[in-house]
């Protein structure tokens, strides 16, 4: 089985989803059931244990796997006051680092995003950090104890597609850890574009939620996770720079 290991958690559908942005949370149960989708992520803001009517949680299949982010976070104390309040709330002990103090792009703030991974894996979380590609970072989040790596494909909620597909090449190729990339993925063929280069999962919430139809979308970008995965598990053949014929071009007409 072509499972991907996180954690303590086997996980067969290699696309992951954020609950945000949908018109109607009601369709996030009937998403993942009807797609085989199993990790989800929840900003802890839009928890409220005390009203079930307003916790974004009731929509969510109970055998789902959570991952409670850390958004609104600005520095890396406040990503780990979040983190603390969600495994004491009942979310587990997963948890997605989003520090970002910068209001226009939303970039994370790689810094504060390794000060945080450092103290919650020392305590026992698995944590995948959302963070800007770079190498040096990402080195640094495999040494602070991080479970994966999660680069941005383009900012945050612009559907721009995979802008940085050369550096999260690079973090594939020279880190350890699972890459997942995450933000900024519009369309399942740049899901599949990720996988094919060997990411080991994407994240993709703004490009199902705001579709005209989430359910199919929803998808049209899990059957583009599997094609992508599969695609790179076959090893595609080499590029070459000139022509070549796939069958022969001389002696059948010979006599």
């Amino acid at each position: 089985m072509d499972n991907l290991r996180i954690g303590d958690k086997e996980i067969r559908n290699r696309l992951f989803i954020g609950s945000g942005k949908f018109a109607d949370e009601g369709i996030i149960q009937d998403l993942m059931t009807e797609t085989g989708v199993e990790v989800v992520t929840v900003a802890l803001r839009r928890v409220d244990l005390q009203n079930r009517q307003q916790n974004v949680l009731r929509h969510i299949p109970p055998e789902a796997i959570l991952m409670p982010n850390t958004s609104g976070a600005r520095t890396a104390e406040e990503a780990v006051r979040i983190a603390r309040l969600a495994r004491a709330s009942g979310c587990g002990n997963w948890i997605k680092i989003e520090v970002i103090s910068d209001n226009k792009y939303l970039l994370p703030d790689n810094n504060e995003t390794i000060k945080a991974t450092e103290v919650l894996a020392a305590e026992g979380f698995v944590v995948l950090p959302y963070m800007h590609p770079d190498l040096y970072a990402a080195k640094a989040l495999e040494k602070a104890g991080a479970a994966a790596i999660m680069p941005l494909g383009a900012p945050i909620g612009t559907n721009r597609g995979l802008k940085t597909k050369e550096i999260v090449r690079i973090l594939i190729e020279e880190c350890s850890l699972p890459i997942i990339v995450d933000a900024g993925i519009g369309k399942p063929s740049e899901a599949a574009e990720a996988m094919e280069m060997g990411a080991a999962a994407v994240l993709v919430n703004t490009a199902i939620a705001t579709a005209g139809d989430p359910l199919i979308m929803a998808k049209a970008f899990s059957q583009a996770v599997q094609a992508g995965r599969l695609a790179y598990l076959a090893q595609p053949g080499q590029t070459v720079e000139y022509a070549r014929a796939s069958s022969p071009l001389t002696g059948f007409l010979q006599d």
